[in-house]
């Protein structure tokens, strides 16, 4: 019997044009997206950054209003900090879990109990006037949410090798929409009593329970979703577990899969001609720790660990009064700030993230948008040191702008990293798995993320370290680490083991 030639698994193959490479062909360039099921899975991806970014413009004051650091300004970044956090730590404790069971019952089914949990928890933590309420309902928002990692699974298991680096490019502008959203309502509908008097001023319930309103849009959006992924979201994982799923969970299944799916499938079940098709299998978790599996989850971590401590620590020092390191702003102003952030990164994530990653190329774009935090971090102190002298004037404003343009360069890694991720991954079969593994390193380091970054700020006023500028220091040296880590990344994405 000849013997055949070696094949290789073009889901690991470098995803996006490069002139060091030979171009695709034209019909495998052509493949079709899926663009509703596409749409589906990526409006069902603003459920966290809705979820998350809505609290950040009134964190702070939601600290102070509950009265548990008794007026001591300086205390407001270590509650706000551990409450940011306890949302990822809890995620890091399930995820992994949620991303493995989707590899056996199915993604649907897991998207489904997120996205309740989600809906759930976020009533309850509007409805909170305690911290312990706080920490309970934010601690529950993580654990029942898996769906970060199974939801890049649908993508990928969605698309083909030739179309999987161009939906994954879609990813931070439905994270930047997220982030608007947000944004937008936490900083306009918080207190809405008092705010808006003439609407909400004799509602007894808004007036006790001030950040209800704000809590209740992502929490209803998420139930939305949960209707939307029952009636048309279409399960894309295969194998036994899934066909003896209730019928809630496989409605709208597709059929068998297009012609341009069953050729990938084809050429790839060459490899093992002679007895099982291992790319059919998920392998089990100690096969996962491969080195590239490794280099990709810690550059993920990294990076969201450097971008969370950014978004952290933003609206802590927008709302610290001048003299204690910040800025002083109320509430609505910084939820102004944090949209434009968003309203500037969906428009750079569309109209310019392809066309930089075709010249920058996957590990440059990474590492590029990962140093962007050096200067992005260094604004804080300047916008602070002026305003100690001269006010929240034009000059602080106009370097206020730039430190937003500036941070957008970390959401362009992400569009780089996915990409790695998904060529790390053993096979299409252990996708679940690999991502979930990936979320777990992440949500661990974002647990981190929000607590150190806004800890060390509440320090660096209370003690008086480096002028009340150690924090920043300390950001600074974590970003260069991160670009070390960076700098291990291949060239290009990896191609298949051997």
């Amino acid at each position: 019997m000849p013997t055949m030639p070696p094949q290789v698994d073009p889901e690991t193959q470098p995803l996006l044009s490069n002139p060091d490479r030979p171009t695709l062909d034209i019909a495998a360039q052509s493949t079709p997206l899926p663009r509703l099921q596409l749409f589906i899975v990526l409006f069902l991806q603003l459920t966290e950054p809705l979820t998350s970014q809505v609290i950040y413009p009134f964190a702070p004051q939601l600290i102070r209003d509950i009265g548990i650091t008794n007026g001591d300004e300086s205390k407001v970044g270590y509650y706000v900090g551990t409450m940011q956090s306890l949302f990822y730590l809890t995620q890091a404790m399930t995820v992994l879990h949620w991303s493995s069971l989707s590899d056996r019952i199915g993604r649907k089914p897991v998207i489904l109990v997120g996205l309740f949990g989600i809906s759930a928890s976020m009533y309850c933590f509007g409805l909170s006037r305690t911290f312990w309420g706080l920490v309970v309902s934010r601690g529950l928002n993580g654990a029942l949410n898996g769906n970060i990692g199974v939801m890049k699974s649908m993508i990928a298991e969605m698309t083909t090798s030739q179309n999987l680096a161009q939906t994954y490019a879609y990813l931070p502008m439905a994270w930047a929409t997220g982030g608007v959203l947000g944004s937008m309502v936490g900083g306009s509908l918080a207190r809405p009593a008092e705010r808006f008097p003439s609407v909400f001023g004799a509602d007894e319930f808004l007036r006790k329970y001030p950040y209800f309103l704000p809590c209740a849009v992502p929490a209803t959006f998420s139930a939305l979703a949960w209707v939307l992924t029952v009636l048309f979201l279409k399960e894309t994982a295969k194998g036994p577990s899934v066909l003896f799923l209730p019928p809630i969970f496989k409605r709208g299944e597709s059929d068998s899969p297009g012609p341009e799916h069953t050729a990938e499938r084809g050429a790839r079940s060459t490899v093992r001609a002679d007895t099982e098709d291992e790319h059919e299998r998920a392998v089990p978790l100690r096969r996962l720790m491969t080195r590239r599996v490794i280099v990709a989850a810690s550059n993920y971590a990294f990076l969201a660990l450097v971008d969370n401590t950014v978004r952290a620590i933003q609206p802590l020092f927008f709302a610290t009064p001048i003299e204690l390191g910040g800025l002083g702003l109320p509430t609505a102003r910084i939820g102004n700030l944090l949209t434009v952030f968003g309203l500037l990164n969906g428009v750079f994530q569309v109209f310019f993230f392809a066309r930089i990653h075709d010249y920058l190329g996957s590990k440059t774009m990474f590492i590029v948008g990962l140093a962007s935090a050096l200067p992005t971090f260094g604004a804080l102190p300047l916008m602070n040191h002026i305003a100690r002298f001269h006010g929240v004037n034009v000059l602080v404003w106009a370097i206020a702008l730039a430190h937003v343009v500036l941070s957008i360069g970390l959401s362009f890694s992400y569009g780089a990293v996915f990409i790695y991720i998904s060529a790390a991954a053993p096979n299409r079969a252990s996708l679940g798995a690999t991502n979930g593994l990936c979320q777990l390193t992440v949500s661990l380091f974002r647990a981190v993320g929000p607590a150190l970054a806004n800890s060390l700020f509440s320090l660096s006023m209370e003690k008086g370290y480096l002028h009340g500028y150690l924090v920043y220091y300390v950001l600074v040296a974590l970003t260069c680490v991160a670009l070390w880590v960076a700098a291990q990344l291949p060239r290009q994405p990896w191609a298949v083991a051997s």
